[in-house]
This record gives structure tokens, sequence and C-alpha cells, in this order.
């Protein structure tokens, strides 16, 4: 599988405090990837990093082949709405399609055009004058007519309702579909990322703590509860993620690539919420085991 982004020791430093840090990842291409993690993990940063808006202090990464931000044929590799879905509010909707097509080779007006009447905004509107909802959309049009190869998304859809949030992730899907987009979509939803996504990354503490096929890591982790017991005696094949206990019982999150056949656990299956809050838990960092880290 070839991968749409690809970092080796990967970091980003901000005078003596470090925002990203040893990241190793391969994102695929092709995919619909959800990027996960607390406030301050070093989501944006990674982004950032990404689109070529940021220069890494140590490691290398490298997007669709090449480096960020190295010259125009890159940059035109790389779609990138940012969190705050950023529009020029003196500039009407025209004129933004008209600013994308001058300074993007690959611009396809009829793929804006189109989406622009399908939600009904008026060309002449001022863009300070759309909902915030719009204003979403307008952005997200904006980069999906420049035709990319990856699409990143900073918390898009954070600040919408409910109802525009649907909306937008719908026409990005879409999108996805028409185009063959790969996807880095970074969210504090998990609800979205389990409707949108088919790969996961969860980021903590500037690292990457798990990646992978979300179906693949549904399947290989379990939550075993029994008299209480060692994490330590479990076989090699399970990896522990987190631990609980009290004085008769444990609670185990393992990871394992094989059937767990042991008659002392009750074992059932994971949601995506209750997998990825066992990650943002900080005992995990101290149960997981070095090898769950990176999981291409």
């Amino acid at each position: 599988m070839s991968s749409v982004i690809r970092a080796r020791g990967l970091g980003k430093r901000y005078r003596r405090r470090w925002a990203l840090q040893d990241c190793h990842l391969d994102v695929p291409a092709g995919k619909v990837v959800g990027l996960v993690g607390p406030n301050g993990a070093g989501k944006s940063t990674l982004l950032n990093l990404a689109s070529g808006m940021l220069a890494p202090t140590e490691g290398e990464i490298e997007v669709t082949g090449g480096r960020p931000g190295a010259d125009a044929a890159q940059l035109a590799k790389v779609g990138f709405v940012a969190q705050d879905t950023p529009t020029y509010a003196r500039l009407s909707v025209a004129d933004h399609l008209e600013l994308g097509r001058r300074l993007n080779p690959r611009w396809d007006a009829a793929v804006a055009e189109e989406r622009i009447r399908r939600l009904g905004l008026d060309p002449k509107q001022k863009a300070g004058a759309l909902s915030g909802g719009q204003r979403a959309q307008l952005a997200l049009t904006v980069a999906i007519a420049k035709r990319p190869e990856l699409l990143i998304l900073d918390e898009p859809v954070a600040a919408l309702d409910p109802l525009a949030r649907r909306e937008f992730m719908q026409d990005l899907l879409e999108a996805v579909a028409d185009q063959e987009l790969s996807v880095l979509l970074s969210s504090h939803l998990v609800s979205d990322v389990e409707r949108s996504c088919d790969h996961l990354v969860v980021l903590v503490d500037s690292r990457v703590r798990v990646a992978g096929d979300l179906e693949h890591l549904l399947a290989t982790h379990h939550r075993l509860v029994g008299p209480r017991r060692d994490p330590a005696t479990l076989p090699d094949t399970q990896q522990v993620v987190t631990a609980s206990h009290t004085d008769r019982q444990s609670t185990l999150l393992v990871r394992s690539e094989q059937p767990i056949h042991d008659p002392g656990w009750t074992v059932s299956r994971l949601g995506l919420e209750d997998l990825v809050l066992a990650y943002l838990d900080p005992s995990a960092a101290a149960e997981t085991r070095p090898a769950l880290e990176v999981v291409k």
C-alpha cells in the first residue's frame, strides 16, 4: 500500500517546547484518515507540516512523493482547509472562485461552479455575510476544485451546528468518491470519524499512539473482565493498553491479532469511542508496549 504521507522522526519545536516529536507515520493513499487526539497533542502542527506551512525542526516528512511546499507543482497536489475555514470577508463567492482559478494550475471551474449552484450560494454575496456552514462549504469548494491528490482538513466542522456538520461531511464523502481523493481529517468528534473515515491515527503528547485501518483496529482490540490478575502474566501476543483493578476483579483492554480463548476472561469487542478514549487515557502510555506506537 502506497503512502500519501510518510514521516520519520518528525518533530517541531517552538523555543523549548516540542509541539510534535519523534513522529513516525505512514498515511495510506486513497483513504479517508481520521486524526484524533486531545488539545495540544500536535494535530494542527502535523497538518501544517504536511501542507508545507511549517518546516520541521528535525526528521523528515514526504507528502505525495515530495517535500511539502517545495514548489508550485507540489503545492498544487495538496488542498488545505484550516480550523477556522478561512475565507475573505470582503470578497464575494465569485471572487473566491476567480482567485482559486488564478492560483491553481489544475483548477476545475466546472466542479466549483456546480458545487456553488447546488449549495444555493449567491455568487455575488460577500463571504462575510455567509453563515458558518456556508463559509465552510465555500472553503471546501475551493480546496476540492484545485483537484488535489491529498485534502487536509483541520477541525473543519468544529464550530458548525449538527445539520451544517452533517451536510459538510456528506459533501466531503461525495467529493472523495468522485475524485478518488486521499483525505486527512483532524477532528474531536469521534462520531464524524466513525461515519467518514476508514483509517485512524491517535496522537497523544506529540507522539503517535496507534494507527491503522478502523476495521482492523476494532477487530483486534478486546475488553477482558475476570478475576484479578497481574497483566504481566498475559501472553506476549496480548498487548495491554489499559488496566484497572478492584480487590477481586481486573478489567483490561488489550490488543491481540489472535483470538482470546482463555476461559478465565469474559471477552467483549470495543466501539470506536472506547478504543480512542483508551489511548487518550494517561495510564495507557505506561501500560502499552512500544510496538503499538506505529501500526502501518
